[in-house]
């Protein structure tokens, strides 16, 4: 029997204020929090919540046989986590079905892959560390930030282990090749690629609510007609879409949801197609042909390239400045500065200032926060120049041994100047909880996973005054200032627990810095 592939990327963007020449050197703080809470409110009432519902009320009607797939940016984890973990909730339910499989990617969705080898890497196993955590699944399968892929590319995503990874059905790489079958990368055999169809996806993201489109309106009876259309020996389409068409790009009056919602029962019903996850496909179809990409493809706009984020030469200078701190920032202890070092990675931010306002042009306006791709480079690059500065700053003070991700052994052959050990016992204290459970030693892992992790990362980031207040509220007015202070908000978790995993992590932090 043949497959389609339901897969819904999920990610929203750490959206930058307006920051202006005159705040460089003085205010370090660069993001929209207004904004950036409003959109992650909205788009979990309008898409989030009520598509999770749906999806799960499929899974419980259809069992096994309805199967979908997702990718979320560690971003748009986080933004939940803060603003709406109700949401998070609902995809930890979807997890727990068995019937829905979570993909990794770079955990800022960056262009990492493109600007420096090793942050592309560090990214992708943050991110699946974190997907491992919070949903119970190791991710087997890859995905690029905006289904970026090349050679290259498909090179280190296996070295990384992976077996299979998503990319686009690319006009000008496949020619008169279908994309409904599984491929393999021409550098890296052992590389499954699974191509975006992007006719049908487009037809569902972008065309379901044009009225003067000639297939308007879009039916579950019509989708399942030009599946039955496809040739037998095809063997898989591929939908690949943002979860955001559900609600948010097409509104809920638009039918979309109602689509969604009959598409299982007429496809089950009426083709000889079943539905399957990437894992599922990775397992039991071979590769028919080799791929060859000598360039980046992507599944953004009519050329399916990089033009949406490095086709002009503010982009170019936009990436080419933020990159080249790369080599500074794996010198640095700071959780201010690998937290933002993070964000500002994210491609948003140079897909803002992308100059194609033809075919494409209300794509690129959609939840783009400026009035024009020249005053997102403005502002973007203020950003820049602050945080430049606050990189060479440091670099000019005393090192410390790196908290998160280090190995243990070579940590402990470092020298490390005593006054150093406050600074770092202060790195750990403001470290979110995803980063604390990334240290080495595994006892503490153990111990700490049974908190639970919305309460805790709005308790350790503390960024919203609101919150922190309503919670300081709750326990009595008891401070959220350090780690140390935590202890009333774990759930979960013993007393004699709590202050074992205190006892580890400071134990750890004094081997880190003998």
């Amino acid at each position: 029997m043949r497959s389609i592939c339901l897969y819904f990327q999920v990610h929203q963007p750490f959206r930058l204020r307006t920051y202006r020449f005159f705040n460089i050197g003085d205010d370090h703080h660069y993001y929209d929090d207004y904004q950036n809470r409003q959109i992650i409110k909205r788009v979990a009432e309008k898409c989030y919540l009520p598509a999770n519902k749906m999806m799960l009320d499929l899974i419980k009607e259809f069992g096994t046989a309805f199967k979908i797939s997702f990718s979320i940016s560690g971003t748009a984890i986080e933004q939940l986590q803060q603003y709406a973990p109700e949401v998070i909730k609902g995809f930890r339910q979807l997890a727990d079905t068995g019937c829905v499989e979570f993909l990794a990617e770079t955990y800022s969705h960056s262009l990492a892959s493109l600007g420096n080898r090793e942050e592309f890497v560090k990214q992708v196993k943050r991110h699946s560390d974190t997907i491992e955590f919070i949903f119970g699944q190791r991710p087997k399968i890859f995905r690029n930030s905006e289904l970026i892929y090349s050679d290259g590319i498909g090179e280190m995503v296996e070295e990384m282990g992976f077996t299979c990874l998503l990319t686009e059905g690319a006009k000008h790489i496949l020619g008169w090749k279908s994309p409904n079958y599984m491929y393999c990368s021409a550098r890296t055999p052992k590389l499954k690629l699974l191509l975006r169809n992007f006719r049908l996806s487009d037809d569902i993201a972008f065309r379901f609510s044009t009225h003067s489109w000639p297939e308007w309106p879009l039916t579950t009876e019509k989708f399942t007609g030009w599946l039955n259309g496809i040739e037998s020996r095809e063997e898989v389409v591929n939908v690949f879409i943002d979860y955001e068409t559900l609600g948010e790009r097409q509104w809920k009056e638009t039918g979309i949801f109602d689509f969604f919602a009959a598409l299982p029962k007429a496809v089950l019903s009426n083709s000889n197609f079943q539905f399957s996850t990437p894992a599922d496909l990775a397992d039991v179809l071979q590769p028919v042909a080799q791929l060859h990409v000598p360039h980046p493809i992507s599944w953004a706009d009519e050329e399916r390239d990089l033009t949406s984020w490095l086709g002009n030469e503010l982009q170019d200078e936009a990436f080419s400045k933020l990159y080249s701190l790369s080599e500074k920032i794996r010198n640095i202890v700071d959780p201010s500065i690998e937290r933002d070092w993070q964000y500002l990675q994210t491609a948003d931010h140079f897909y803002y200032m992308c100059t194609k306002w033809f075919s494409d042009g209300t794509v690129h306006k959609y939840f783009n926060p400026y009035p024009s791709p020249y005053e997102a480079f403005i502002n973007y690059m203020n950003v820049i120049s602050d945080f430049t500065l606050r990189v060479d700053e440091f670099l000019q003070k005393p090192q410390v041994v790196k908290v998160i991700g280090v190995n243990k052994e070579n940590a402990r052959k470092k020298v490390v100047k005593k006054t150093q050990v406050k600074n770092s016992e202060n790195a750990l204290k403001s470290l979110t909880f995803n980063e604390i459970i990334t240290l080495a030693d595994n006892k503490i892992k153990q111990v700490l996973k049974g908190i639970d992790i919305e309460i805790v990362t709005v308790a350790l980031k503390g960024a919203r005054k609101d919150i922190r207040e309503k919670i300081e509220k709750n326990l009595g007015k008891r401070s959220l200032k350090t780690y140390n202070e935590m202890q009333p908000l774990l759930k979960s978790i013993s007393t004699t627990e709590v202050k074992k995993s205190r006892s580890l992590i400071e134990k750890q932090i004094k081997l880190l810095t003998k």
